[in-house]
């Protein structure tokens, strides 16, 4: 599981340190992992592993609906294989360093089954603006009784 939140610079060549925690984990997985167009102007690092769990999900949607369609054109679209290099490092293809906004500095930010790519600006928008309501948010889930 991934889990924190880790700030890190963009090198000259698109390239980006995992943190390590997070590299532990990563480096177990053979096949190497998937970055694709994430929400809210991120990007989504899958391993491999759970890339294939989603992707079983996703292949039983209904393309009927226009929504359904635009989702996965432009969800797969994205999707570049990457793999760590001996330093632990990532290159993150261009079309996806634009799509998130990212300059030079990013926050790496572990969600459970994935990682969270952000440029750092967007995330602490996102954060200043989200946290606001985040107790409402927990208080529900948490009377779902998790």
């Amino acid at each position: 599981m991934f889990i924190g939140e880790y700030r890190h610079t963009l090198d000259e060549k698109n390239r980006l340190t995992i943190p390590f925690p997070f590299r532990q984990i990563l480096e177990k997985e053979k096949e190497g992992f998937i970055i694709t167009k994430g929400f809210d102007t991120s990007l989504f690092l899958y391993p491999f592993s759970e890339w294939k769990n989603l992707e079983e999900k996703l292949r039983n949607i209904s393309t009927h609906r226009s929504e359904m369609r635009i989702f996965l054109r432009i969800f797969f679209s994205g999707a570049h294989p990457v793999r760590l290099d001996g330093q632990g490092r990532i290159t993150l293809p261009q079309g996806l360093k634009d799509f998130a906004k990212i300059k030079d500095k990013v926050a790496i930010i572990g969600v459970f089954n994935r990682l969270e790519i952000w440029s750092e600006e967007v995330w602490e928008n996102y954060y200043k603006e989200k946290k606001e309501i985040y107790d409402k948010i927990a208080e529900k889930i948490m009377d779902l009784e998790i």
